[in-house]
């Protein structure tokens, strides 16, 4: 076992250097980025003009380099966008991933109906985009996923009005995902020992709770970023407060299918 510190150098121009601590197992196959330039190409990703001027207006604290980075994604991906909302990062990986991979931009049944016409304006503008719908606990894809991306949501699963199982849910994404694949979530840190007891408070959870949620589907955890933590936000407050709205401690977390 060894554990790298990656200085992001895309990076810095939106978020400052940003550090990523990756933990790996020695040998393990993992996924790796083939030979491309990722500099141009995820920078041609952000100067699309099919970009949103309020999306746009977000990169800064969103880092979408680092997260791209951290993903590893690569031209001809297969990624799934679970529940992508208005699609801020369907467009980016859109544009990344081009016309030989594939976007799956999964809306939950639930929300479907604000939100599949979102999905399918997405799927008009980027044709190697996917609209999807339909349970998160029994989802599955046409084909096998290089990546599986959830930023924000995984906490609102675990409230009880979106009738979800979160452990048929991860198996669902586990199964989807090929040999050597990453689960990225990204979501609003809670404190410490509060599991998932302030989701619909709060919007919160803790991240270690998460964590243990997610390897007991048989992944195994592969790293954290650093990009959009803020040790300024207690995680006391509502994530919709304006006093840290966009601006809430986030942990970013990447899990990996063995194989």
């Amino acid at each position: 076992m060894r554990t790298l510190i990656l200085a992001v150098g895309a990076a810095v121009t939106l978020a400052g250097c940003v550090m990523i601590n990756v933990t790996e197992d020695d040998g393990a196959p993992g996924r790796h980025v083939s030979h491309f330039d990722s500099d141009a190409t995820y920078a041609a990703a952000l100067a699309d003009p099919r970009r949103p001027a309020d999306e746009v207006a977000r990169d800064a604290a969103r880092a979408p380099i680092a997260m791209m980075e951290f993903v590893e994604l690569r031209p001809g991906d297969k990624v799934a966008d679970i529940r992508p909302e208005e699609g801020y990062f369907t467009r980016l990986f859109a544009g990344v991933v081009g016309p030989n991979g594939r976007v799956y931009a999964f809306v939950p049944t639930r929300t479907a109906t604000r939100e599949t016409p979102l999905a399918q304006g997405l799927a008009a503008t980027y044709p190697n985009v996917v609209a999807m719908e339909g349970a998160l606990d029994a989802m599955t894809f046409s084909e096998p996923l290089d990546a599986v991306f959830m930023v924000q949501e995984y906490h609102d699963f675990h409230i009880p009005a979106f009738g979800v199982d979160v452990n048929r849910m991860n198996k669902a994404i586990y199964d989807a995902l090929k040999p050597g694949g990453y689960y990225v979530v990204i979501d609003h840190a809670g404190r410490a020992g509060t599991g998932n007891a302030e989701v619909q408070s709060l919007h919160r959870i803790e991240g270690e709770f998460l964590k243990r949620e997610v390897e007991a589907a048989g992944f195994v955890f592969d790293g954290e970023s650093d990009a959009i933590r803020n040790p300024q936000d207690d995680r006391t407050i509502n994530v919709f407060d304006e006093r840290i709205r966009h601006r809430t401690d986030q942990f970013v977390y990447r899990f990996r299918k063995p194989g």
